[in-house]
């Protein structure tokens, strides 16, 4: 069979960071597919972190785990949620990865003495980077450029766009940039003119935008639209407007009406006979959007203040929750601020909670009086990752009488271990891609909960952590009522713990909300809303 010739789209941004280009990326890429063409997604970082595992929530919102186990953008997780399709560590490159690479083969000779620039060792990196992913006979491979033109940290991937452009040949790539329009309240009207500073701007980069895509408050008017397919050397046709909506899913319908599809291919010159077919989609959307029932979900975590940090599980529950006919409010509670006195008052009239994953000892306690008071108070709840240990180290505390039992993560002189340190990470100095990360196998116990849940008795799960269940206490924890129903075929680690007689109380130590998607809502997060609402 001959290799296709792949196409490349590249995205930029202009005038103000997070104007959405990761959506604007996904829904054309979910557009396309529907067409018929094989698309995957890319993202190019320009921080020098080498991924955003070591990165605070606070600083880039959630890190995103693939199935490879690399840690990523949480853009990939919104590609993989639009294309229903796994991405992989060579969907997201940064600039510390570029560096890395060009310096280690520096250290080698393999430069051969050159000096090594800019121009053209880090560029043709990048290059490599972006085409890797063509080995994999896409049609057509969309490039997401973080940040905003102009930023010094993206000119290395602006000029590598220039090049490649040059170098693939016309019809064989584009650019769209991703602008804003203001609009000035005192005047009444949309502002045209950062995005054509904006796009001047690409030009003397030496690239000039084949589509346009305006984020805006208001509609455009026709008049402004021909000012800015002028001024910005684009076909009318070519500047799509981008409107700021009830929900992200819309996006995808918003600019297919707009023949957003149509012009891409177009300037691609790919032809297909194939119409978009959304109808999945909009019917998710039609149930999301109408839903019969109601439920609200306590998400205890550490980083709340930051929504992006939990975004994979807030994700999650729209999914499943549509799936359901049922709307899923979530009340974000940070964890440091729950006491003995307040937990009540904090969490009443909650008909789920769910602990959410995280690392270090701020608001730990908090976490662990929430697990007391959903196993108490038969309220259901779903532990992620973290979530799971903390339930782990509350059920010894209280049940088994271990009062000073804790992971070894926050006490590493703590009397009863009962999360530890696996063995491999005990010498790991590197805190950056060590951890036991991406997809592992579980083996879920017949007739337990979880194996109801899943329909299967074997499932692959992704993970990211360092800390384990105990397995000398598991004699003590099942005898007590807190049963290990998941483990790892091929270590015997447990994966997931659950407690028979309790309306819905199960941790798992891999993250379920990076396997859903708007297609396949996760069975986990399924079964836990339905347990919420029939409480």
């Amino acid at each position: 069979m001959s290799k296709k010739n792949t196409k490349y789209i590249f995205v930029t941004g202009g005038v103000t960071s997070s104007l959405g280009k990761g959506i604007v990326s996904a829904s054309l890429g979910l557009l396309l597919k529907s067409r018929g063409f094989n698309v995957t997604i890319q993202k190019l970082d320009p921080y020098i972190n080498i991924d955003p595992g070591t990165l605070n929530p606070y600083e880039h919102g959630e890190c995103y785990v693939t199935e490879d186990g690399a840690e990523t953008d949480l853009d990939l997780g919104h590609y993989e949620r639009y294309l229903d399709a796994p991405t992989s560590q060579n969907n997201n490159v940064t600039t510390g990865k570029i560096y890395q690479t060009v310096i280690e083969k520096e250290r080698k000779g393999d430069f051969l003495g050159k000096t090594v620039q800019v121009i053209p060792h880090i560029t043709n990196e990048i290059k490599r980077r972006i085409k890797i992913l063509s080995k994999q006979n896409y049609d057509i491979i969309i490039t997401e450029i973080g940040g905003t033109v102009g930023d010094i940290e993206s000119l290395p991937y602006i000029e590598t766009v220039r090049q490649l452009k040059w170098e693939l040949g016309e019809n064989n790539s584009m650019v769209i940039h991703l602008t804003l329009l203001p609009y000035l309240a005192s005047s009444g009207e949309l502002k045209t003119k950062p995005s054509q500073h904006s796009v001047r701007q690409l030009m003397e980069s030496g690239i000039m935008a084949d589509v346009l895509v305006c984020r805006t408050e208001h509609k455009i008017p026709k008049d402004q639209r021909a000012k800015l397919a002028q001024f910005c050397n684009v076909p009318l046709d070519n500047v799509i407007e981008c409107k700021d909506l009830e929900t992200i899913y819309e996006v995808p319908m918003y600019l297919q009406k707009q023949n957003f599809d149509d012009v891409v291919l177009k300037e691609l010159d790919l032809k297909s006979d194939k119409e978009a077919d959304l109808k999945d989609w909009k019917s998710f959307l039609k149930k999301f959007q109408n839903p019969k029932k109601s439920v609200e979900i306590a998400l205890v975590g550490k980083y709340v203040s930051l929504q992006d940090s939990y975004i994979s599980i807030a994700e999650a529950f729209k999914h499943a929750g549509a799936d359901l006919e049922t709307e899923v409010k979530i009340r974000w509670v940070y964890s440091g601020d729950l006491t003995a006195e307040n937990i009540k008052e904090t969490l009443a009239g909650v008909s789920g909670i769910l602990i959410a994953p995280g690392f270090g000892d701020r608001g730990i306690e908090g976490k662990v009086l929430t697990a007391q008071y959903a196993r108490e108070n038969k309220v259901p709840m779903l532990g992620i990752c973290l979530g799971m240990q903390i339930m782990t180290v509350e059920f010894a505390r209280n049940v088994l009488g271990y009062t000073k039992a804790n992971s070894m993560e926050f006490d590493t002189s703590t009397e009863h271990p009962v999360i530890s340190l696996m063995e491999e990470q005990k010498n790991v100095v590197d805190k950056g891609g060590t951890m036991r990360l991406g997809a592992w196998k579980c083996t879920l116990k017949n007739g337990s909960k979880l194996n109801d849940i899943y329909g299967a008795k074997n499932i692959t799960e992704r993970h990211r952590h360092r800390y384990e269940f105990n397995s000398d206490y598991i004699g003590e924890f099942e005898k007590n009522g807190f049963l290990a129903t998941g483990t790892n075929p091929e270590t015997g680690l447990v994966e997931a713990l659950e407690m028979p007689g309790h309306p819905f109380y199960v941790g798992v130590q891999y993250h379920p909300e990076y396997k859903s998607t708007v297609a396949t809502p996760h069975p986990l997060f399924r079964a836990f809303i339905k347990a919420c609402t029939s409480k």
